[in-house]
């Protein structure tokens, strides 16, 4: 499959897009009007960097406010369409996007539109253009796609036909099945973009909420197989608007818009099975998505482990052992384990660093996440040694494939042998990792495309801090559950200690009761909780006195639904992380998040406090 993106989509100067869609991989570029205009390069020089980069040039966008006019109107806009054809010889692009009139049009006239367009395609025939007019949602007459359909048949010339745009069409909730009733040969053009599920007016949704696809809530899959029935064999591009990626590196961007092509197609072939075979847009499928078994470790960076390693000891983990060559010590408890790394931690206080999950088979879960241009992390090992396949995760956390067994082989490396632990923390529950706000999204459509989880609705929670997003991908049955929580605009990296968004790793166990009072005896500090809250707790659960004397006593939070009941506590933050342990009741399936803001508030307070 071509791909293209518009330059529209990222942020730098022209020449900068350039260079970073050809090193992404893309097959070629939109060149935006504006994008043009401000730009230092020459339509000369756009055209030879273009042709060093191994770039096509594949459309020039977008011309507007055509059809639909009073006769002085139509003819303004064919001057200005004529200066268009003429520089887009000087750049060597073939196709212009001509979009429906959504200013000047006073005509409500079918006929009129196609007339008008006719004598505009007759005009670009004589430059060696072609017209992909495209339904804008929000045009005055024409705003959907098979309405747009219908004009071009009319105007029936060879140089004119469509834009297909997924955003168009899906906002709407029109039916993209119709995309097989069109003749394949009369389709110029293909854009795609995903976009949350939203209440507002389309125009608005457009500008500022698109995203790459497997970042929103559309069904693009379900797009792109209409399409590959119909029988497309043209380019498929991404044009994105929203307020985070014209802000953003514009090579992560333009990495991150190549990911998800490589993902959609991936889901598609998924999608048609045996029937994606044969078709000339020819979409490829990644090596076997496989599913994790659970996480293999969860590691902690620190310049001194003295303050982790204490916390894991007063919840009962166990010292396993320091690595045989590498400043890294292993503690356990049931089947969580803990890395506590020391290299390269000089000024790390504490930090989620990584995790490792289990799967099937690491080698091809490796394959795949090259396959996506998931950057790989080298860790050496010596022969004697368990390889390690690992990436990097938008936010740096550093994630490895490991083996589905009850003791990795790996675990030798640290001395002492497995012995079965029968203690109240049962394993890894989940880990929260705090993500940068223009990192979120691409952080998203990481780790479902190259851990095979699924996104849940997300959720927002108010904090002292501002508003936090929160968004869990998981495994369907839970074994793997990841919460990403987007860092409130301007704290990504605030020195002020009581603003530092922590993460943090959560630990199940069976019985909290008694884990939190050994660890109470073991002299561990909890996070302090208000009186305030257990009188709510009273209020909202109608809870017996005796049981919530005894959250009180020992910090606990609770919360219950239809489904089962959930208690948690926190530990202190250290650094810019902590633990939380957790227990859940019947079948809940949540994470307290009725709970949350009274967590922010009290680690805000807590950091405010030693500030002092």
């Amino acid at each position: 499959m071509r791909t293209s993106i518009a330059t529209v989509c990222i942020s730098g100067t022209l020449e900068q897009k350039m260079l970073a869609c050809a090193k992404a991989g893309f097959d070629g570029i939109e060149i935006f009007e504006q994008d043009l205009t401000v730009s230092a390069m020459s339509p000369e020089e756009v055209k030879a960097l273009a042709d060093r980069l191994g770039l096509t040039l594949d459309l020039f966008q977008p011309f507007r406010d055509f059809e639909g006019v009073d006769p002085a109107t139509l003819a303004a806009n064919m001057a200005r369409a004529e200066a268009k054809f003429k520089l887009m010889g000087r750049l060597g692009i073939d196709t212009i996007l001509l979009c429906s009139n959504v200013g000047t049009a006073t005509i409500n006239d079918d006929a009129l539109f196609a007339a008008q367009i006719r004598e505009l395609g007759l005009l670009a025939a004589d430059y060696g253009v072609k017209i992909a007019y495209e339904a804008l949602a929000w045009g005055t007459y024409v705003n959907t796609y098979l309405h747009s359909w219908r004009i071009v048949e009319l105007v029936d010339l060879p140089n004119v036909g469509l834009c297909l745009d997924s955003f168009h069409i899906l906002s709407r909730g029109d039916d993209p099945a119709g995309i097989e009733t069109i003749d394949a040969e009369k389709i110029f053009f293909v854009q795609l973009a995903d976009a949350p599920v939203l209440s507002m007016d389309i125009l608005s949704w457009s500008r500022h909420y698109r995203v790459f696809p497997g970042e929103g809530g559309f069904e693009l899959d379900t797009f792109m197989g209409h399409l590959v029935r119909s029988g497309y064999d043209g380019i498929v591009s991404l044009e994105i608007f929203n307020d985070v990626f014209r802000q953003s590196n514009v090579e992560r961007t333009a990495v991150d818009g190549m990911r998800s092509l490589i993902w959609l197609q991936d889901l598609t072939c998924t999608l048609l099975g045996d029937g994606a075979q044969g078709h000339p847009l020819q979409i490829r499928a990644l090596p076997e998505a496989q599913r994790p078994d659970g996480f293999d470790y969860a590691e902690i960076r620190t310049e001194d482990p003295e303050a982790v390693a204490g916390m894991l000891a007063q919840l009962g983990f166990t010292f396993r052992g320091q690595h045989r060559r590498k400043p890294v010590t292993l503690w356990s408890a049931g089947a969580a384990r803990i890395i506590i790394n020391t290299q390269r931690s000089r000024g790390i206080t504490a930090e989620v660093s990584g995790f490792g999950i289990q799967i099937p088979d690491a080698a091809l879960a490796t394959e795949r996440a090259a396959a996506l241009q998931a950057p790989a992390v080298p860790r050496h090992h010596t022969p004697d040694e368990q390889p390690l396949h690992g990436i990097a995760a938008p936010d740096d956390t550093e994630v490895f494939f490991g083996t589905s067994a009850a003791e990795p082989p790996w675990a030798v490396e640290f001395g002492h042998p497995h012995t079965t632990e029968t203690g109240l923390i049962t394993g890894i529950d989940h880990i929260n990792l705090a993500q940068p706000w223009q990192a979120f999204d691409e952080s998203v459509l990481f780790y479902t495309s190259t851990l095979n989880l699924a996104a849940r609705p997300g959720t927002e929670v108010p904090s002292p801090m501002g508003l936090v997003r929160s968004q869990v991908l998981r495994t369907d049955d839970g074994a793997v559950r990841l919460a990403l929580n987007i860092v409130p605009h301007g704290l990504e990296n605030t020195t002020d200690r009581a603003l530092r968004y922590p993460e943090h790793i959560a630990l199940h166990t069976d019985d909290i009761f008694a884990l939190a009072r050994r660890a109470a005896d073991a002299g561990m500090e909890f996070l302090a909780v208000p009186k305030n809250y257990y009188e709510d707790l009273a209020a909202r659960f109608g809870l017996d006195a005796p049981t919530l004397a005894q959250l009180a006593e020992l910090n606990l939070l609770y919360d219950r639904d239809e489904h089962g009941e959930f208690l948690h506590f926190y530990t202190e933050t250290v650094g810019t992380m902590f633990l939380e342990v957790v227990q859940r009741r019947g079948s809940y399936d949540g994470y307290g998040a009725p709970n949350a803001p009274v967590r922010l508030a009290a680690q805000f307070e807590r950091n405010r406090a030693m500030q002092y």
